[in-house]
């Protein structure tokens, strides 16, 4: 591992002071994912600006009906918190299929969103990859590519996001508070991950030197209908080779609303914006949802080994809305 300067700060001005937006600086709070990372030579910071006990920990309703969750929020306290994971199956479910109890004890909420793919090839340090060295190429593209992206990938990157919770919040319409010079602002989580296209080494929109300080979930989050499933290679401590998160209400037999994100997709959660559109005031027979899934499923452009995903996600998705829809498929 490289030499590097550790920096305890005792606020989060003196944390951005530290920090001071070099490239050779990191923020460290659950160091799940980073300190990994640095073992293989994948990340290589020179000052590391540990604000585990700086960051928000608090779970608090909101004036409008939501709720703000701390960034150094934990995933086990997350998933039992009365305010959110207790009152959101979606949101429960997803953080408690994610790592191992030891893990989810020690990761942030914030930490999460933030953690870097899984893919081989990113973590192999001798094969080219162009989100850890940008213009190496992409070994992946013709390695073994089973595990990776179906949608939204690039000629550059083909990985995907790791993340469970991600998945949930993206369904939730979750917005991502960050903090930086400029102070702070809120971005939406899927403008706040981003698909590889030309910068596969840009994960987020997050500016260096910004921190993420919570996730704001809105009203809506809650009470209505919800699930998260995902398909692994093992019953537990796996990453998803495909997961679903969904929020599905009727009224009168018909659909009132309708939230459908898929994981292990795409290089973020992929957000099927076609299939809600084409389930939106509409029964949710098995037919419907099936050509709902499909059309948006159309778009996969998978790679030599990873056609299966298309029909695991088809078929979790299906099974998912079915159990949300429950007699209005009927």
């Amino acid at each position: 591992m490289k030499p590097f300067r550790y920096v305890r700060p005792a606020s989060l001005a003196e944390a951005a002071e530290a920090h001071g937006g070099r490239p050779g600086s990191a923020y460290l709070a659950g160091g799940t994912n980073l300190v990994d990372l640095m073992k293989l030579g994948v990340a290589r910071p020179d000052t590391l600006v540990d604000v585990a006990r700086l960051l928000p920990a608090g779970v608090e309703a909101t004036a409008p009906g939501g709720v703000r969750v701390g960034a150094g929020v934990r995933g086990t306290d997350l998933a039992a918190h009365p305010l959110a994971g207790a009152r959101c199956p979606v949101l429960a479910q997803a953080l408690l299929s994610g790592a191992s109890g030891q893990l989810r004890n020690a990761a942030t909420t914030g930490g999460n969103l933030l953690q870097r793919t899984r893919c081989g090839y990113f973590q192999d340090v001798s094969k080219p990859c162009n989100k850890r060295d940008p213009g190496s190429g992409c070994a992946a593209l013709d390695g073994v590519n089973r595990e990776h992206a179906v949608l939204g990938h690039s000629p550059l990157c083909v990985a995907t996001h790791p993340s469970d919770l991600a998945v949930a919040l993206s369904a939730l319409d979750a917005e991502v508070e960050v903090t930086g010079a400029d102070g702070i602002r809120t971005v939406p989580l899927d403008g706040f991950l981003r698909l590889p296209g030309e910068r596969p080494d840009q994960d987020t929109t997050l500016r260096h030197g910004e921190l993420v300080t919570a996730v704001l979930l809105p009203p809506g989050a809650f009470g209505a209908p919800s699930a998260y499933r995902k398909a692994r290679d093992r019953a537990s401590y796996a990453f998803a080779l495909a997961s679903v998160a969904a929020v599905l209400e009727t009224r009168d037999g018909l659909v009132s609303r309708i939230a459908l994100a898929f994981g292990g997709l795409a290089h973020r959660p992929w957000r099927a914006r076609a299939a809600e559109e084409r389930l939106l005031g509409e029964r949710p027979t098995a037919e419907a949802v099936r050509a709902a899934v499909d059309a948006e499923l159309a778009a996969a452009r998978p790679l030599r080994d990873n056609a299966f995903k298309v029909l695991l996600a088809g078929n979790l998705a299906r099974h998912v809305l079915a159990g949300l829809a429950g007699p209005a498929r009927d």
